[in-house]
């Protein structure tokens, strides 16, 4: 896929990127919708009539329409947010508030982001409600049949990633939501590293949340998604109070708008949305289909490559992944090998990866992960590996 010379940061630079389920660089058009909007247009939103208030807020509302045509679903299911985390920690208090009372139950898989736990822990404190974990096996793929049992009468959530952040887990999300309607239970995605890579039709798929941030998707940071299906937004309280979220207010008395604006307090993040309707035009100008196809031959490459390493193990191996690969290598300690790749101009990620109960899943303190965008190259994948190879020479 030849679009590498349409991000700035790979100019005459020697830099392998290979970290971009953590962000991913921006291409020119991102970086130039942003700018322009500063220098000639800028001006806040839904609070004035003069020409760049009006203009901006023009511009604001088109994205909007924008990322509802990106996941085929309605405008006013779409709340801006500053990213993924925030996207579940307002479901969390929002639905939490509305629909969460003792007794009730949340499920889980073992093996997500922090985000997608952490939020869900401190309701089920508040509330008086269970958190259930649904196991997975040594592939790191759901089990299915334990999920089966663990959904019940008393289920009133299930949330889950798309894909895993750490193993690249595809889940298979319909059959996950089928099962949890089938209980009268609602499910929140977290698609964080699938709205970037993937095809996404919200209509079909029938989460009733989705959420996913702007910065992995090529776009700015503190921007972010959450759909929420209309009939759940209007019975959620507020998740923060000011500027536009209110209907009426009085010194005693407070009446709020109709979602989504009802979940947009204060003056929003006006560029970082701008930039956002930019990258999806430029993602769509390449097509999603595309992206997936190729990723996924980069997915492969390097898989095929990493598996003839001495001492190497993936960890998560399920039949369907995306574009990111986890792995240690017995004796090696994932900081020592990720410092000695970035001397020899190699991005990756080393740690938990904000997932230790994933972590401890698998028996581990740490990973290397490698992860894959529509701007790296089958070139890059030799030149890591050959990398690789050098720096395990200098460690073992």
């Amino acid at each position: 896929m030849q679009i590498r010379h349409h991000f700035p940061i790979f100019e005459n630079s020697p830099l392998i990127y290979l970290d971009s389920a953590a962000t991913a660089h921006k291409p020119y058009c991102v970086i130039e919708a942003i700018n322009h909007f500063y220098a000639k247009r800028y001006g806040t939103v839904h609070r004035a009539i003069y020409p760049l208030a009006a203009e901006a807020t023009e511009s604001y509302n088109k994205v909007r329409i924008q990322v509802a045509h990106f996941l085929n679903v309605s405008p006013e299911e779409i709340i801006f947010t500053k990213g993924t985390t925030e996207a579940l920690n307002l479901v969390a208090y929002s639905f939490g508030k509305a629909f969460i009372h003792p007794g009730d139950e949340i499920l889980l898989s073992e093996i997500e982001h922090h985000a997608n736990l952490v939020p869900w822990q401190i309701l089920c404190q508040e509330r008086g409600a269970h958190l259930k974990i649904i196991p997975v096996n040594d592939r790191a793929e759901l089990i299915l049949e334990a999920y089966e049992k663990l959904l019940s009468s008393r289920t009133k959530l299930v949330s889950i990633a798309h894909i895993s952040n750490v193993t690249g887990t595809h889940h298979p999300i319909e059959t996950i939501i089928a099962m949890a309607h089938a209980k009268g239970a609602k499910v929140c995605i977290d698609g964080a590293q699938a709205a970037p890579h993937i095809p996404l039709d919200l209509r079909s798929l029938n989460a009733d949340f989705y959420a996913f941030s702007g910065h992995k998707l090529f776009g700015p940071t503190g921007v972010g998604v959450l759909y929420g299906k209309k009939e759940l937004l209007k019975q959620m309280p507020p998740y923060q109070a000011g500027g536009d979220m209110i209907d009426k207010v009085t010194l005693t008395h407070t009446t709020y708008q109709e979602p989504p604006i009802r979940f947009e307090a204060g003056t929003p993040m006006i560029a970082e949305v701008i930039g956002l309707g930019a990258a999806i035009s430029y993602l769509e100008s390449i097509g999603m289909p595309a992206i997936e196809a190729y990723e996924q031959e980069l997915l492969a490459y390097a898989t095929r490559q990493l598996q003839e390493i001495p001492g190497l193990k993936i960890i998560g191996t399920a039949a369907k992944k995306g574009a990111i690969i986890s792995f240690v290598i017995k004796g090696i300690h994932a900081l020592d090998l990720g410092t000695l790749l970035s001397l020899k101009n190699i991005a990756c990620r080393t740690g938990h990866q904000c997932s230790q109960p994933t972590m401890q899943r698998f028996g581990l303190s740490s990973v290397t992960r490698i992860s894959f965008a529509p701007y790296n190259t089958f070139e890059e994948i030799d030149r890591f590996i050959e990398a690789l190879a050098q720096v395990l020479t200098q460690l073992r």
